[in-house]
């Protein structure tokens, strides 16, 4: 179980989640700075590209959504000036009181964990996240750096528990004395949840589930209520997702789930206008599709 000790009088990520997603709706807009979508913008693939197509994102989601998801290999591919990019807009949505999830899926063992930890949710990160996609299938507690650390500095950690890509059976289907890697992801955040939900609020440890996975849920036995914490849910939208998948995944899980758009949203660039007015909208039809 993850280790409470924070700072004194500091909301918890998940506390800060919800506040957001009950101000702003439950959107959670992604920021992929893909080629193909840069360059749909009129924009070149460059870092002059990245910095103007990153911007905009910025301006049109910074205090107009609640949770805004970059991913970090889009950046990462120009290297240290694509990454300084990255930070910037970090630095900039946090300042306008938008939560921000780095996607970056980190996961290792022992000080390497611990140095990924610091990198992206320590007190002296450079531009820290509020919360990190994470990798466990080194196993769940060789993330304990990471989920400890998140646990005292008020920030979350998304776990992968369940993806849509068909390769994700052969690892999170498969079991071992009759629990599948999925069920046991699900627990090991149930457990770092556990205080939270005594208290009555939403854990920091949330899962990654697709929106798309139609019946593994059930076939799996994944109680994600139970979990008590966020449920990340790429495939909504651009990705086939529609409300009938969503109460069949998620159940009694829904009013914990966080829709994630990257394509039905930044398709409205490069105005940063109707990019707004298109993450407002698809915001609400998200609330109307979780009811």
């Amino acid at each position: 179980m993850t280790d409470q000790t924070t700072v004194p009088d500091q909301l918890t990520f998940g506390q800060r989640l919800r506040t957001a997603t009950d101000a702003f709706g439950p959107l959670c807009a992604g920021i992929d700075p893909h080629r193909a979508l840069v360059e749909s913008w009129g924009l070149t693939y460059d870092v002059d590209g990245l910095t103007r197509f990153t911007e905009t994102c910025v301006e049109a989601f910074a205090g107009h959504v609640g949770v805004v998801k970059p991913q970090s290999a889009f950046f990462e591919v120009f290297g240290s000036r694509g990454i300084a990019v990255l930070e910037r807009a970090i630095v900039a949505l946090r300042e306008a009181g938008t939560l921000v999830i780095l996607d970056a899926k980190r996961g290792d063992i022992g000080s390497t964990m611990a140095a990924y930890a610091e990198a992206y949710l320590g007190k002296d990160a450079v531009a820290p996240a509020d919360a990190l996609t994470a990798s466990p299938y080194l196993g769940f507690e060789a993330l304990r750096p990471a989920l400890d650390l998140a646990a005292q500095t008020g920030r979350g950690v998304f776990v992968l528990g369940l993806t849509s890509n068909p390769e994700g059976r052969t690892v999170q289907h498969a079991t071992l004395r009759d629990v599948s890697v999925a069920e046991s992801m699900v627990a090991g955040a149930a457990a770092d949840n556990a205080d939270a939900r005594s208290q009555g609020d939403l854990g920091s440890v949330g899962l990654v589930v697709g929106a798309t996975v139609g019946s593994a849920v059930q076939e799996l036995g994944l109680d994600l209520a139970g979990c008590n914490g966020p449920l990340l849910a790429p495939g909504v939208g651009a990705q086939g997702g529609t409300s009938e998948d969503l109460r069949r995944v998620f159940g009694d899980a829904l009013p914990n789930v966080l829709p994630s758009s990257s394509r039905e949203v930044l398709s409205a660039g490069p105005d940063p206008a109707r990019l707004r007015e298109q993450a407002v909208r698809t915001s609400e039809h998200l609330a109307d599709l979780l009811r």
